[in-house]
């Protein structure tokens, strides 16, 4: 990209009209007017975008036309050495007030000074973005008199020419940009395989916003744009401009995608439900073992095509930087969906979904109960897959269920969401793997059944501040508090040195449960691995209590330990079999491999992130403000750890801003 020069000024045209370089005419031509006079039409917001600074002009000339007033091009900022232009105003006729006249009978004065503009840029060379938005007017606008402005008349000229010429062979439609997301070779509305599970695109779902929704979306986005330049939106409209759906993520849910990006959940509940949101969101786990947010959106219909461009939408919006691994309900349209934008990552299917549908899909068999049961012992209790595969063709058998259609298709996908197939895959407590294990969503206790669009917006903030506190909390309890030791082993006081308050007492669970396990037994010995069998008795109903056996392996030579429970890849730390083994070996302290950094308490300042940009656009301030934030997060993380770390970064922060001042008025 060309560098403008620093010295430049914007070139002011005041008087200039924006002339139109060819005849453009309206698809659809007197129908597509009726058809949009119709509805409301869709007012301008930052980060819609345009092929051509044609088609940016022609779409707020056609907004204004409907609102009832005339727009010019009042303000064009061109390349230093070419006249190639990158930026423009576009406002209202009535904008600025013309030069005083010293003829004898000067014109009236008509314009106002009216502040109601767009602002458009090029970005990557191509595309026109609105970066700027002021939509009220400072003067009464009416419909009625809109084909008398100036920039409409042209419309109305051109419209007519193209009816009175030979039929064109191209015609200039004007419509709202539809962003391309990712990879600009994938098509949304190509041939679908029926035998993927995906059906013909409807295009014409779309949100069911109800009255004053869509300005409260706009009006939302617009002001976290303002407030906070990282903010990230994307919006998908239908060819008649009416919304499909919707995605955004604060400037917090990209900082914190950048360190806890390794497990998400992608959370369809509000779907599954039938709410009247239609809420999809993009969790993760920090390292307090607290849910973080990553983003969230507004789906129009449960569609591959419909999930394709949220996936892509919000993929962009972490810069390409996919997850390892992706937890989702089980439905067929995430079936195709996730594995077609996530092709490297591991896609499974959320336990806790899953069996919080027995009693819907299994209620009304006779033996109930039983059945049960026997499922929530083949799928909690199996620790190796024999037993899976055993229990459940007991309860088949045993119940006459071989017919039943749901547990067919669990069974078919067994692999994806049963514990003991997914012993492989680091899931870092973001699913629950036992029976009394839940699994809260994000937004828990902000949103009902018959939630609005409007209301969640509201709420959304709130649960973000309290989101936001609570883990400024964790963080302030971990660096300043003595945790209590209930042992005496060194296991306990070596945790408690380096994770956060919250996992080391989930850890230090598994510390006191060494207590239960006894007669610690080698059973087999190839080269430098030993089996154990580590016997531990487990409470099953009530006081009732049962003697289980657990094969751990240890390799002597690294102190490599792995037991059959699995739960170091479930939860993110060792479980008590694994800790009787090595302390059965007198090792004194866990192997290093096995203290994972992201539990840390200073995890954000100690651990820089790496987003795997390595040249950074200095022309882009999207890119300067993402490096610059992620960078500056860690001071935030510092100065927050006691009075004169706050002090020593406001005393540093005002010095730095006193030398911008100093290097903005050296360029003036």
């Amino acid at each position: 990209m060309e560098a403008v020069c620093l010295n430049s000024e914007p070139v002011f045209d005041e008087g200039e009209d924006y002339e139109d370089e060819g005849d453009c005419t309206i698809d659809g031509d007197d129908e597509l007017g009726e058809n949009q006079s119709k509805r409301e039409p869709l007012p301008p917001t930052v980060g819609l975008e345009f092929d051509s600074f044609d088609e940016a002009y022609d779409f707020y000339n056609i907004y204004a036309k409907e609102q009832g007033f005339g727009i010019r091009v009042s303000n064009s900022w061109f390349r230093s050495k070419r006249k190639e232009r990158y930026r423009a105003k576009l406002s209202c006729s009535s904008a600025g007030f013309k030069k005083k006249s010293e003829a004898n009978n000067p014109r009236p004065e008509t314009r106002t000074g009216c502040p109601a503009m767009i602002v458009i840029k090029l970005v990557d060379s191509k595309r026109w973005r609105i970066v700027e938005v002021e939509l009220e007017h400072n003067h009464p606008v009416s419909p009625e008199i809109k084909r008398f402005y100036k920039s409409h008349k042209r419309m109305i000229v051109a419209e007519e020419k193209a009816q009175q010429s030979e039929p064109v062979k191209e015609i200039h439609t004007i419509k709202l940009y539809r962003t391309g997301i990712v990879d600009p070779g994938f098509d949304l509305h190509s041939n679908i395989n029926e035998r993927e599970g995906r059906n013909p695109a409807d295009h014409s779902k779309h949100l069911e916003l109800k009255e004053g929704d869509t300005h409260a979306v706009y009006h939302y986005f617009c002001r976290m744009k303002l407030t906070s330049p990282n903010f990230f939106y994307l919006m998908d409209l239908d060819d008649d401009g009416r919304l499909r759906n919707v995605f955004w993520a604060d400037a917090r849910s990209r900082a914190a995608y950048n360190y806890f990006y390794d497990s998400i959940a992608i959370d369809t509940s509000s779907l599954a439900n039938k709410y009247e949101i239609p809420l999809i969101s993009f969790v993760g786990i920090n390292n307090h073992g607290q849910s973080v947010l990553l983003g969230c959106g507004f789906l129009g219909h449960e569609s591959v095509e419909y999930f394709v461009w949220m996936f892509k939408a919000w993929l962009t919006c972490m810069q390409g930087r996919p997850p390892q691994v992706i937890i989702t309900d089980q439905s067929k349209p995430l079936q195709v969906a996730v594995p077609e934008v996530f092709p490297q990552a591991r896609h499974c299917y959320c336990l806790w979904y899953i069996m919080q549908r027995v009693p819907e899909k299994l209620g009304g068999l006779d033996g109930y109960e039983a059945i049960k049961r026997q499922l929530n012992k083949a799928v909690y209790d199996s620790l190796k897959i024999a037993e899976f595969e055993t229990s459940w063709g007991d309860m088949i058998k045993r119940h006459g269920v071989a017919d039943n259609k749901w547990l067919q298709a669990l069974y078919e996908d067994r692999e994806q969401w049963v514990p003991v197939f997914l012993k492989d895959i680091s899931f870092l407590g973001m699913i629950p793997v036992k029976e009394n294990e839940s699994f809260n969503t994000f937004f828990d206790g902000y949103v009902h059944k018959h939630t609005s669009f409007k209301e969640f917006l509201d709420k959304y903030d709130l649960a973000m501040q309290r989101k936001h506190l609570q883990e400024a909390m964790g963080d302030l309890d971990s660096r300043n508090s003595t945790f209590e030791l209930k042992t005496r082993c060194n296991f306990e006081v070596q945790i408690s040195k380096l994770y956060t308050k919250e996992i080391f007492k989930r850890f230090q669970s598994e510390v006191e449960g060494m207590y239960s396990c006894f007669h610690t037994r080698q059973v087999s010995v190839s080269g430098a691995i030993i089996t154990y069998v580590v016997k531990e008795r487990v409470e099953v109903k009530g006081n009732e209590k049962e003697v289980r056996h657990y094969e751990v392996l240890y390799e002597t030579t690294q102190a490599e330990v792995r037991c059959i429970c699995s739960l170091f890849n479930f939860k993110g730390y060792l479980c008590r079999h694994a800790l009787n083994v090595l302390n059965y070996n007198g090792v004194e302290e866990i192997p290093s491999k096995y203290i994972l950094p992201r539990w840390s308490k200073d995890y954000k300042h100690r651990f820089p992130v790496d987003n795997g940009v390595t040249e950074i656009d200095v022309n882009d301030p999207v890119h300067l403000y993402n490096n610059l934030y992620k960078r500056v997060i860690q001071v935030v993380e510092a100065g927050a750890q006691s009075q004169e770390h706050y002090k020593l970064v406001l005393q540093q922060l005002q010095e730095l801003l006193t030398k911008f001042s100093l290097v903005d008025d050296n360029l003036v």
